[in-house]
């Protein structure tokens, strides 16, 4: 998200460190830089008006006329109206009420509700250690409820059972009910969504939001739709007490306006991002590290957070002992390297968190994507349990079988060998304790802005 704003404010940002002095005119100058790069990534035009204003307003004055350092000045008023346009802090779920809790989720068809309430729910047991029960009152689209089932089982919370034939009201009645015999701390109801806004869908949610009396209201909304994200959610805001927004498809939406704009427009904070697709992809939203992001100087607490989350520790300590003892390092230790990171919500996703990244060269932003750490994967499981173990095996005939397994070409599986070659000598100096002469090697062969 955001990549082409992050682009032009980083090089509206490098004109600015160049200058020993700011003037009128070259606040001005950065300001129209601003104000563009804001509208094409989709930002509602209101929003961008009052944004300018503001840094405007903070630039001019003496905060930094006097500064020794005023382009780096101007970067930090940039950087905290963005915080202040996004909601200053993070705001979390109250789930302070006597349970069970009730979380209300809103929004149109197609926003990726229902899967965003599988989402919050394992993120509800995982993160906060809360017992859920969820449930569908979508009684026009059947098969909303099967899935809410499906991923209700794959995320492992309890699911209440609904059937079309029913009436919203009386499925979160029941809902609630069977929360409080099982002594749930959390319910989550799953709300019927429309191609578009239209009067009896509101009159429906307000008689179901009156009836249950949810500690948070959520709207869902797709980030993709841009400004229409926002206004959407303006008219939801108006029928309904909205305590928060959860914006998906945030992986697919390089431009990012809707997260810009939504505040601003809503009055009610972003609480979560949907980060891809897996029911492990949501985030909590933080307006300082989301300016970080955009700013390029990356979100390396949100990184750690993930590492620290995600990673399975007993699997990378037994890496590490292995390295150390100079056993090797084979193509399962490889095969478990990636899937720790699309644990992590993929390599994409680890990158944009990265400072510097906005200085690498899309040639090699390209090459570094979650398509190919997939098409890794899947040469590395068509391999035998022995070539895996034992790369050098793999010669000729074996490739072919490979490659055809697998569905790529011999040149991707020569690929992979060749990357995990390199990977083999890296893991064989640190296990000789050439951690820093390994680094220091590196230096100079990375892409510009790499944290080495």
């Amino acid at each position: 998200m955001f990549e082409s704003l992050t682009d032009r404010l980083a090089a509206t940002v490098k004109t600015l460190r160049g200058q020993a002095r700011l003037t009128d005119d070259n606040i001005k100058d950065a300001m129209r830089e601003v104000r563009m790069a804001l509208l094409e990534a989709d930002v509602a035009l209101p929003v961008v008006k009052d944004f300018i204003e503001h840094v405007r307003q903070r630039a001019v004055g003496e905060e930094v006329k006097k500064s020794l350092t005023p382009g780096q000045v101007l970067v930090k008023i940039v950087q905290s109206e963005l915080e202040s346009l996004m909601g200053d802090q993070c705001e979390e779920l109250d789930l302070k009420a006597r349970p069970p809790a009730v979380i209300m989720m809103a929004g149109l068809q197609g926003s990726g509700k229902t899967t965003t309430v599988a989402k919050l729910s394992r993120w509800l047991k995982e993160t906060k250690k809360k017992s859920v029960l969820i449930t569908s009152a979508d009684i026009y689209r059947p098969a909303a409820i099967d899935q809410l089932k499906t991923l209700a089982a794959e995320v492992g919370v309890d699911f209440f059972p609904s059937d079309p034939s029913q009436d919203p009201v009386d499925i979160a009645a029941g809902a609630l009910q069977q929360a409080r015999t099982q002594s749930a701390d959390v319910v989550i109801i799953d709300t019927a969504g429309r191609l578009h806004i239209d009067e009896q869908m509101m009159v429906e949610i307000k008689r179901l939001h009156a009836a249950i009396n949810p500690v948070e209201t959520l709207f869902v909304v797709d980030s993709m739709t841009g400004q229409d994200a926002a206004n959407t959610a303006k008219a939801f805001n108006d029928a309904l007490p909205l305590t928060g927004v959860v914006l998906t498809k945030t992986d697919g939406d390089a431009r990012g306006g809707a997260a810009l704009s939504i505040r601003h427009i809503t009055g009610k904070p972003i609480k979560f991002l949907g980060v891809g697709e897996k029911t492990t992809a949501l985030e909590p939203f933080y307006p300082d590290r989301m300016a970080s992001r955009i700013l390029g100087m990356g979100d390396v607490l949100s990184l750690i957070e993930q590492v620290e989350q995600k990673v399975d520790r007993e699997e990378a300590e037994k890496l590490a002992r292995k390295v150390q003892k100079g056993k090797g390092f084979n193509l399962e230790d490889f095969r478990s390297q990636l899937q720790q990171m699309q644990n992590m919500g993929g390599l994409t996703s680890l990158l944009d968190k990265m400072p510097g990244m906005s200085g690498v060269p899309d040639a090699v932003k390209n090459q570094m994507n979650d398509k190919q750490m997939r098409r890794l994967e899947a040469i590395i499981n068509s391999m035998t349990p022995h070539e895996r173990r034992f790369p050098q095996v793999i010669k000729g005939s074996r490739k072919k079988r490979i490659a055809q397994g697998s569905g790529t070409e011999v040149q991707d599986v020569n690929r992979l060998l060749k990357q995990f070659t390199q990977m083999q000598k890296m893991m064989k100096k640190m296990s000789k304790g050439g951690m820093a002469k390994m680094m220091r090697g590196m230096k100079g062969k990375m892409p510009p802005g790499m944290p080495f």
